[in-house]
């Protein structure tokens, strides 16, 4: 099977997306698209579908977002005329044995994907895709924080909850910015990473601890660990990030009824859509290939 044969849509994201249109086009595959942002010139080679079913007509292959899907099952389309979940009628037209490539599925996709014989890939976990896509996630990150203080990174007390693959980048680039890093991870491991690299290091335990004296607090990890007692024992001034997906590492909600500034910081590989669409391509290609390889 030849890249000439295969159909791909291109379903939910942010411009990210059309770049990753783009190089599924220039591969040679024929590509259907939807949900994303659309350029006023279009994209040369893509039928910009009506909706998603439309899109997933007759795909090969799907792609949806790295970003995960949210509580509700919607897929990471932030500029979507309206919310993309997926259904068993939506999936349903897609050209048997079908393929999805995400970041993560959750329990509602496996299910429709199972009753319908698609085989799902997902790739969010990735260490080396991460790694491609990690500095505009940091260069997102720290526009952020410029965006909602009014200090300096250089010599403000930052707390970072999770030590992954974006955790640690995100420590060294703050360390190198004169910070005053604190790193919360339950890896050993990962905190003696941190320490190496110039920060302070500390269990989750040990958060209340710290959090009284922190200007900026990321959370990395998607698992909510920073709940309302903890919250309460931050300075007002403090600002919460937080980059990890769905549900997040921050109780946001109970982050701002007590008055302190939160965001929810997600897609921010999105800062660099073209670079980051390229690395993400790099990924997703060599994956279409080993299922072409399957097929063949």
């Amino acid at each position: 099977m030849s890249w000439e044969d295969l159909v791909i849509a291109v379903v939910a994201g942010d411009a990210r997306e059309q770049e990753i249109a783009r190089c599924a086009v220039k591969a040679g595959a024929k590509v259907r698209a939807y949900g994303f942002p659309w350029p006023d010139q279009g994209i040369e080679g893509v039928y910009h579908a009506s909706d998603a079913a439309d899109a997933l007509k007759g795909a090969d292959v799907a792609l949806f977002p790295i970003p995960g899907i949210t509580a509700e099952g919607a897929l990471f389309a932030p500029k979507a005329p309206q919310k993309i979940i997926p259904s068993h009628e939506m999936l349903a037209g897609m050209r048997k044995p079908g393929h999805i490539i995400l970041g993560w599925a959750d329990p509602n996709l496996k299910g429709h994907c199972e009753a319908l014989g698609i085989t799902l890939h997902e790739y969010e976990w990735d260490v080396d895709l991460m790694l491609l896509r990690g500095p505009a996630i940091v260069e997102g990150v720290l526009k952020v924080i410029i965006e909602n203080t009014e200090i300096t990174i250089h010599k403000s007390n930052v707390c970072l909850i999770g030590q992954g693959t974006i955790g640690s980048l995100l420590t060294n680039t703050l360390v190198g910015l004169g910070a005053h890093v604190h790193v919360a991870a339950r890896n050993s491991v990962q905190r003696a990473a941190a320490y190496a690299a110039g920060a302070e290091t500390l269990t989750l335990e040990q958060l209340p601890d710290v959090l009284p004296r922190m200007d900026i607090v990321i959370g990395s990890v998607p698992k909510r660990l920073l709940e309302r007692d903890q919250l309460a024992l931050l300075p007002r001034h403090a600002l919460l990030v937080d980059v990890a997906a769905p549900p997040g590492t921050i109780d946001r909600d109970a982050a701002l009824e007590l008055g302190l500034k939160a965001v929810w910081a997600r897609g921010m590989g999105a800062r660099a859509p073209v670079t980051v669409g390229r690395s993400q391509w790099s990924g997703i290609s060599r994956r279409i290939e080993g299922i072409m390889e399957q097929r063949a």
